[in-house]
């Protein structure tokens, strides 16, 4: 490794200028501490690409808490314990603790295996109960209700005797949602660092017994999957064929705007009647996907803003009238998978270590659906259904006037919401109004205000020293932390933008740039895409786009795993990639050796 360079350490970093009181939007223990400056942390833009909302921080604050009791508490994980988080200027920076003395990791081996055993024995069962327990929080969420404060009670409340005023209800319905956020993320972490580990333990063994595979090749051997992510992107091409079969298909054309075309389906008799109730039954629940990660309570669902689907709708009925469209190529990927899983089978030289290869490779794709398919319950179902109701709350300050808006709420942190409500329960007890309005206003608009500068703020890749190890199953797979793409942030190539070669194939085509969801509907045919990072509801605009290239992302993060389905070249992990290309540039990716070359 090269004379320590480039990461600055976290005691180095300065308030950006006209944002200086960013600190009072998140709670002390996000703040980075002296001893910091002796760890590696990198920026996690792969969930946080934006400075984050004061709320918002819960989508850092209660998945942390979930993966740490999980790989270092529940299943006591032998090499790595929890994930811990800083906010600077509005990012999050994340480190991983590993475990690297050798006793200790055979002292926590011997009660993961029987756990991990326990699950991986089970697994089909196993992940049946949890769907249950999955649509079970949704539902709970879905049913909470919030208060709404009438003049007096219904006669029902004192007939009935039940004892309670809905004033008693505001804090209690408020906590209850963030207890069903914490519990869905306990249940999202239950399975998923377990399909990582099985992941990593296969990947491990195949670096040993095979020293020059890449992490593409091994990646390739868990491809052509069928997972319930795809199902929203699957609807939407449903409705495709649906438009042409009607007659209804001149509406969607390039760039055409959701409201203008349902507008335009009502005017169209029976046929148009019938598009709309077939899509009507699409939305729910497959449009509740956000259009980012299921981190932001800006990145609005597909039912809250259909600016993707209907991106995606008029590239779909072309192809359906130019004959159809052009199926996942599935069926070619499996065919490809059982081809390099048998080549590289046949190179081991023992029967042992055959019976270990696939026994090892077995389990990955046993696991593996998992990985993606529980996105769609948790980051977007559930989270989807969370951030509707918490904008409830606010929509009930807004109402008696704590707040301007419903979406100021999310400007205040969840310990302020908490406050604000029971400033409210004892106003409306008492006859007078709350006091919520002189406090909480001029601290929302100071926010607002802050959140606009730190937009602007380039925040490094990484902070600190270089680590010794790296041996947390999430951080390579998810997020292509590697040595070597260390290396590549320190001492980063002139001509060409390094990174993960995530899915085969070499490709040139014109760049767009996009840095936020909101500026999807500006995607062409053909283009090719290159982001800080996408989300699982991008799957539709897999179809419009050449290849992608991502600034963060590891060989199993969602953009390499959807550009291998859709049989398409990507890069991830690339760290600059965003800064270092322009919208308009031609460029050439290369998805076999990781490269994106602006020509």
């Amino acid at each position: 490794m090269t004379e320590q360079q480039g990461f600055p350490l976290p005691s180095q970093i300065a308030d950006v200028p006209g944002a200086e009181n960013w600190r009072s939007m998140y709670q002390y223990f996000t703040r980075f501490q002296p001893d910091d400056d002796k760890r590696f942390w990198f920026y996690n833009s792969m969930h946080f690409p934006e400075p984050i909302p004061a709320f918002d921080s819960v989508t850092s604050e209660i998945p942390y808490q979930a993966i740490g009791a999980n790989t270092a508490r529940l299943f006591v994980f032998p090499t790595t314990l929890g994930i811990e988080h800083r906010i600077v200027n509005g990012r999050v920076y994340i480190t991983a603790n590993p475990v690297l003395d050798p006793a200790e990791i055979g002292r926590r081996a011997e009660v993961f295996g029987p756990r991990a055993g326990y699950y991986f024995e089970h697994w089909d069962s196993l992940y049946e109960g949890w769907k249950e327990r999955l649509r079970g929080l949704i539902a709970e969420i879905e049913g909470i209700q919030v208060p709404q404060l009438p003049e007096w009670e219904d006669d029902d409340v004192v007939f009935e005797s039940r004892g309670v005023a809905q004033n008693h209800y505001l804090v209690e319905n408020f906590n209850k949602c963030l207890a069903l956020y914490s519990k869905m993320w306990h249940h999202h972490t239950e399975m998923l660092m377990l399909g990582y580990g099985a992941y990593v333990v296969f990947f491990q063994f195949c670096q040993q017994a095979f020293p020059e595979i890449s992490d593409q090749t091994v990646a390739r051997m868990v491809a052509g999957i069928d997972v319930i992510m795809y199902r929203p992107d699957d609807e939407l091409k449903a409705l495709a064929r649906l438009a042409v079969e009607l007659g209804v298909d001149d509406l969607f054309v390039e760039g055409a705007v959701a409201a203008d075309v349902l507008a335009a389906l009502e005017t169209r008799g029976e046929a148009g009647a019938k598009w709309l109730d077939e899509f009507a039954k699409a939305r729910d629940p497959w449009f509740h996907v956000s259009s980012g990660d299921g981190f932001y309570h800006h990145h609005l669902s597909w039912n809250d803003d259909l600016t993707v689907p209907f991106t995606a709708l008029p590239g779909y009925v072309a192809a359906v009238k130019a004959g159809g469209i052009a199926p996942r190529p599935t069926k070619q990927l499996m065919a490809e998978r059982e081809r390099i899983a048998t080549g590289y089978r046949e190179l081991l030289p023992t029967d042992d270590e055959k019976a270990a290869f696939d026994q090892m490779l077995g389990l990955c794709r046993l696991v593996f659906p998992f990985v993606e398919d529980h996105k769609f319950y948790c980051e977007h179902w559930f989270t989807t259904r969370f951030f509707q109701k918490i904008k409830e709350f606010g929509a009930l300050l807004a109402r008696v006037g704590v707040l301007t808006e419903a979406d100021d709420v999310f400007h205040l942190h969840h310990t302020e919401i908490d406050l604000a409500l029971s400033d409210l329960s004892l106003a409306w007890a008492a006859g007078s109004p709350p006091l919520g309005a002189g406090h909480f206003q001029p601290i929302i608009a100071e926010r607002k205000r802050m959140i606009k500068v730190l937009k602007d703020w380039s925040p490094p890749a990484a902070l600190g020293p270089v680590p010794e190890a790296l041996n947390d199953p999430a951080v390579r797979m998810l997020w292509g932390i590697t040595q070597e793409r260390i290396e590549s942030w320190l001492n980063p190539d002139p001509d060409e933008v390094v990174g993960v070669a995530a899915s085969s194939g070499v490709v040139e085509g014109i760049a767009r740039v996009l840095h936020d969801v909101a500026e999807i509907g500006s995607l062409r045919e053909g283009e090719i895409l290159v982001v800080p990072v996408t989300a699982p509801s991008w799957a539709p605009v897999f179809a419009k786009i050449q290849a992608a290239v991502s600034d963060i992302g590891g060989s199993m993060s969602h953009a390499a795993i959807v550009a291998r389905e859709y049989g398409m070249p990507a890069v991830v992990g690339c760290g600059d990639a965003t800064k270092r290309i322009r919208t308009g540039d031609r460029v050439r990716v290369d998805g076999d050796r990781g490269t994106v070359r602006v020509l």
